[in-house]
């Protein structure tokens, strides 16, 4: 009896272990439920128990970190100053590093119905910057007295984008880690990117801080890993792109693999399955569905 009620305890503390271990990231906040990459967003997701919030941020005329996974006004969610909607034709027409960070915050990006996210809430809300989020969460999290989350924070550039929709890669890194470094975060932050030239320079010249490659397409691990240069902190590929050898392969090399965008109860118990070190997805709501069935 003694040994089984033992055995029992055992297996509990590795549950609670792994729990532990495991890091579940709310993609720009929740996107699935609410407004992508806001204030708001961020702070819903710390109630629904994420680990680590993913944001994407880019860079304003007048050097500015903000919030947005384009460095355009995305037509599904954006409003204009006055009340009209953006649309598809004229979207990239409103380039936000042409414009000042004064001008960005006047935009509503989470009033607009959101075709791919019928559930997200609906409510008023800007761009904000970086400093400011990071502000919140912190504020937040000593207020409620939740754990402090980390920050994996993705670099949108590419390099046809370069000087006209952002910063080369070391200015962009070095914009970001001035905010980073100033908050006093550093040991919390992740940089991601899908643009290696950010993680290379980020590597070289803030080797301490946590690295994180976006994988979109099929190519073996050990290529990507050889065309960035070094071992990244985290693999985080496209979640269709996961299976039991990628997983195995990443952890042989010392490397986490995190997939992304998983937003279904039977892929994150696939994922989980696999043992993936975490997962990024838009529906942090429905974790605990994946892990009681």
């Amino acid at each position: 009896m003694k040994k089984t009620t033992l055995a029992i305890a055992i297996l509990l503390t590795a549950l609670q272990t792994m729990a532990q271990k495991f890091d579940l990231q709310g993609n720009r906040g929740a996107r699935g439920i609410m407004p992508e990459n806001t204030v708001r967003g961020m702070l819903s997701a710390l109630d629904l128990g994420v680990n680590t919030l993913n944001m994407n941020v880019v860079i304003s005329k007048d050097k500015k970190v903000v919030l947005s996974q384009e460095p355009y006004f995305n037509f599904e969610i954006s409003t204009r100053p006055d009340g009209k909607p953006i649309t598809l034709k004229d979207q990239k027409s409103y380039n936000m590093y042409k414009m000042d960070y004064a001008d960005i915050k006047k935009f509503d990006v989470g009033s607009k119905v959101h075709s791919r996210f019928p559930y997200q809430a609906k409510i008023s809300a800007y761009k904000p910057l970086l400093e400011e989020t990071i502000d919140s969460v912190e504020s937040y999290v000593k207020k409620n007295k939740l754990a402090k989350p980390n920050f994996s924070i993705e670099t949108k550039t590419i390099p046809k984008g370069d000087n006209e929709f952002h910063p080369e890669p070391a200015e962009f890194v070095d914009l970001i880690m001035e905010v980073v470094i100033r908050k006093k975060i550093t040991k919390r932050v992740t940089i991601q990117s899908f643009d290696i030239r950010t993680l290379q320079y980020l590597h070289e010249n803030y080797p301490k801080v946590k690295t994180a490659l976006l994988i979109d397409e099929k190519i073996d691990f050990e290529t990507n890993v050889a065309d960035l240069g070094f071992m990244p902190t985290v693999y985080s590929p496209y979640s269709v792109l996961v299976g039991k050898g990628l997983v195995e392969r990443c952890h042989k090399a010392g490397v986490k693999i995190i997939p992304w965008t998983v937003n279904s109860v039977k892929d994150m118990k696939y994922l989980i399955g696999l043992a993936v070190d975490g997962i990024v997805t838009d529906y942090p709501n429905i974790y605990k569905k994946a892990l009681e069935e």
